[in-house]
């Protein structure tokens, strides 16, 4: 839907001869005619293109299946639906292993994000830009390469750093340290803030990175970096770029309710910072060809969706479609893949009496959208059968994180599924087929005809990254770690506020606010649980935190068994392993052997 990073035809050839994987053996390359980088790079289309092919390696995780299993499940807030394809992932079983076909293809994209980005860096003076854009651009690239960086080292840990672009085969890999990767975001994010725009043309210019995107991510760079060894300057740095987003930029700003976020129509809005953007157009919208570089011909996943879509819509939908009135509407309550479903942590972190976030992220009730009435048989809590009627546009379904009596089923047409029905007492789901479903990301321009509903996968949803709630949340995290709990409550209390309905600027009290002495790290994560669920940053706030190995274990009893101190960190694909030469050197993760 939007305009930044849109293919052109005739530049994808030229760049698939630098986009590749670092340390691979057998490389794929290609270069028709004998065309180099450089004559490519050194015009303005040409490098134009270059940096829109630079923020497509977005498209592989944020909105993706594969971003979803590394950085939103296996975490406290979901469970495996029935049809989870990972869930030696999500689950952190013994076949999770080096042999990954997710790890292995977000390695790869992320590397090769990062040598195109190299190969542009070294070429901006040379690319015919007006000296304005070369310095807007260079910024943009500086953040894009810090960018996949920082998911580099908090994925793998120590990993390969190259900051000058790769030619030829390389077949020597050397894992720097954490800190040595973090000089490095942090340098090239200096640079980045000092070049970029603080906004861009809405119109023209969407999903580009801007000044207070790179303040926001330098934030959050920060406080992770600071997690290592508790280091207070960082901690500082980390609130200081939070808070310069919070201030310096009257034009950002919460909306006024949290369900306008998922409005299709407000996808440009104050609130986000920065986001992903997707087209329905496939080619448009990250399609891929056989050599693996974006453009060209659609190929799709063995499940049936093409990569040129946000794939969020049907994440986190149940099998609503085969329950009794009810036939499947992609538009209304979203296409039923069943990946994941809300843990019953997840759901009791709610009070949905005065948390307005819960009727803005979950679907509780389906209207029966048959175009003829439905027999339904029920079972009685007595044990006794009746067969009742679900006309057209009456409710067909109802599943809720609340417990039901016998009497409210029992006086019902529809099915009920109570929180005790789906979960059993430990969180252990009893149905992975039918739970809440999350109705934040569903695509309400899905309305093709119902011969396709089963096969339309597109969405042109923006994938949002950062957002002001969050960012607001973050400056709170510094501030609980740095002791102020004073000041993290305040500002915990503007997200807390607008969740129970108060007004923009947020600043009376209100009957969500929480005190200083509530305002701690527990608490802060139980709020970005609710401000963010399905927002790709869950795992990594547990990381980030401590807190992922026993808020996985207490609330998460699919994973509780199975994961364990090294899980921590992914392993390296095996691919790579095998690749290098100097294997001494270039050892795979502990756990992972």
């Amino acid at each position: 839907m939007k305009n930044i990073i849109l293919y052109k035809k005739t530049i994808i050839a030229f760049l698939a001869m630098i986009i590749f994987v670092s340390c691979k053996k057998k490389l794929d390359e290609y270069n028709p005619g004998g065309v180099t980088a450089d004559a490519v790079f050194n015009t303005p289309a040409g490098f134009e293109a270059g940096v829109s092919g630079v923020y497509s390696f977005n498209r592989w995780t944020w909105g993706k299946e594969a971003g979803y299993n590394l950085y939103e499940a296996g975490s406290d807030i979901w469970l495996s639906g029935v049809d989870d394809v990972n869930k030696e992932i999500t689950s952190y079983t013994p076949n999770f292993l080096p042999t990954s076909a997710v790890v292995d293809q977000v390695w790869g994209k992320y590397y090769a994000a990062i040598n195109l980005a190299n190969a542009l860096i070294s070429r901006v003076g040379e690319s015919g830009l007006s000296a304005a854009l070369k310095t807007q651009r260079e910024g943009e690239l500086r953040m894009l390469r810090a960018w996949y960086y920082f998911f580099v080292v908090e994925t793998w840990g120590p990993s390969q750093l190259t900051l000058e672009e790769t030619k030829g085969i390389v077949t020597t890999a050397f894992r720097k340290p954490v800190d040595s990767i973090y000089t490095a975001i942090v340098n090239d994010m200096n640079i980045a803030i000092a070049q970029l725009p603080a906004t861009v043309n809405a119109a023209s210019d969407n999903g580009r990175v801007t000044k207070p995107a790179a303040e926001a991510f330098l934030a959050k760079a920060y406080l992770t970096w600071a997690s290592y060894d508790n280091n207070t300057s960082r901690f500082d740095s980390a609130y200081k770029y939070a808070n310069n987003v919070i201030t310096n930029y009257p034009a950002i700003r919460m909306l006024d309710k949290y369900s306008d976020l998922w409005d299709f129509t407000k996808q440009i809005n104050t609130e986000v910072i920065w986001a992903v953007n997707y087209a329905n157009d496939f080619v448009t919208s990250d399609s891929r060809t056989s050599s693996g570089a974006p453009g060209g011909t659609v190929i799709v996943y063995p499940d049936g969706h093409p990569r040129g879509s946000n794939n969020s819509h049907f994440m986190f939908i149940p099998k609503y479609d085969v329950q009794p009135g009810m036939t499947r509407s992609i538009g209304v309550y979203g296409q039923p893949f069943t990946r994941f479903m809300p843990s019953r942590f997840l759901l009791n972190l709610y009070d949905a009496s005065l948390d307005r976030r819960y009727a803005a992220t979950f679907t509780e009730a389906w209207i029966s959208n048959k175009t003829t009435p439905t027999n339904n048989t029920i079972t009685l809590s007595n044990g006794t059968t009746v067969t009742r009627v679900i006309n057209p546009g009456d409710t067909a379904l109802f599943i809720t994180k609340e417990a039901l009596s016998n009497e409210f089923k029992d006086g019902r047409k529809y099915n009920c599924y109570d929180i005790n029905r789906v979960y059993a007492a430990d969180g252990m789901p009893r149905l992975n087929n039918l739970y809440v479903a999350v109705k934040k990301f569903i695509d309400p321009t899905k309305t093709v005809a119902p011969a396709t509903q089963t096969t339309d996968a597109r969405s042109a949803r923006d994938a949002f990254v950062f957002r002001l709630a969050d960012i607001l949340l973050i400056a709170a995290e510094a501030k609980i770690r740095l002791n102020d709990p004073a000041t993290a409550a305040g500002l915990i209390n503007k997200v807390r506020r607008r969740a129970a309905g108060g007004t923009y600027p947020f600043e009376t009290p209100g009957v969500m606010d929480i005190t200083a002495a509530q305002a701690t790290l527990g608490f802060l994560l139980d709020e970005r649980a609710r401000e963010l669920a399905g927002e790709q940053w869950r795992w990594m706030d547990l990381k980030r935190t401590g807190q992922l190995i026993d808020r996985v274990k207490a609330n998460n009893p699919q994973a509780a068994p199975t994961i364990q101190a090294f899980h921590l960190l992914r392993p390296i694909p095996q691919t790579q392993i095998d690749a290098v030469t100097n294997k001494e050197e270039f050892r795979q993760n502990q756990g992972y052997n």
